[in-house]
């Protein structure tokens, strides 16, 4: 597994993240008292005089392809159609997770966690740069969140590190079992496989996901 201080500086990465959770909460709320707006079951709601000064700075749809450069618009349709694998990957996983994922009690990664998307709400968007805002949203979401379930499956069948660093993996990877560690990989693999931590409380009764709003 890991040393003691692997084991401390993980414990300090879980404290700086609580740390910032509760700052970007923080942030928010002042966000929402200076922009007027409120947040109801995850829909944003902006009071009338707000929503009238921000129309202000609306650009029109034909003026804003007017002064779009020819590259945008000529990759456009290349980047639209990306929308296919991602709604099929966003499908897939989650009837994996909840096949999968039921039988072996891996707690089922909760989608609105991931896909959020709230900007298309705001008045000073257009109807373009709204989809646009909602297509960013809902691919970076999707993303994020197939990242977690395939984290979760790796801790359950394969948590070892790898032989030299991975750029970019995940924080799971952390606790996984050292390389080359035969006696702690055969001793420990069941333990870690019960190992959730707080995700254990997101396993509910139903299962079934809120969709993101």
């Amino acid at each position: 597994m890991y040393d003691a201080r692997i084991e401390e500086l993980l414990q300090r990465l879980r404290d700086t993240q609580a740390e910032l959770s509760q700052e970007m909460e923080r942030l928010l709320a002042e966000q929402r008292q200076r922009f007027h707006y409120s947040l109801r079951r995850g829909r944003v709601t902006f009071e009338r005089s707000m929503r009238q000064l921000q129309r202000r700075y609306r650009t029109g749809v034909w003026r804003y392809i007017a002064r779009a450069p020819l590259r945008n618009i000529l990759t456009a349709p290349v980047i639209y159609v990306m929308i296919v694998p991602i709604a099929l990957l966003d499908l897939s996983v989650t009837l994996y997770q909840h096949i999968c994922f039921r039988a072996y009690r891996i707690p089922r990664v909760r989608r609105r966690d991931y896909v959020v998307i709230d900007r298309h709400r705001l008045p000073y968007l257009n109807v373009i740069e709204k989809l646009n805002c909602a297509y960013c949203g809902y691919g970076n979401g999707v993303m994020a969140y197939a990242r977690e379930i395939v984290a979760r499956t790796e801790q359950y069948w394969c948590p070892i590190q790898h032989a030299r660093p991975a750029r970019g993996a995940h924080e799971r990877s952390l606790s996984f079992f050292e390389y080359g560690d035969a006696q702690a990989y055969r001793e420990g693999l069941e333990r870690i496989r019960q190992d959730w931590g707080d995700e254990s409380e997101t396993r509910g009764s139903s299962g079934q996901d809120t969709p993101a709003r």
